[in-house]
């Protein structure tokens, strides 16, 4: 698994990349695992899924990717 930093920054680009195909702005290449991934507006959930990917890793990582607690409402 890569370092802290390196999911980090890989966050950061794939949210950056995000913001701007979903806005039709460009299409954008992200380094995923040593590979340039080119992503088109179609191609936003798949992003999106990256993006929750790395944030779990990033949790796994430091601790803070623990389970949610259930709300129950009556």
């Amino acid at each position: 698994m890569p370092d802290l930093a390196t999911l980090q920054a890989r966050l950061a680009e794939a949210e950056a990349a995000y913001h701007e195909v979903m806005l039709g702005l460009t299409f954008k290449s992200v380094n995923n695992d040593g590979q340039a991934v080119t992503y088109a507006e179609a191609d936003g959930p798949r992003l999106a899924n990256y993006i929750e990917s790395l944030k779990s890793q990033i949790g796994r990582l430091t601790g803070s990717g623990g389970r949610r607690g259930i709300l129950v409402e009556f």
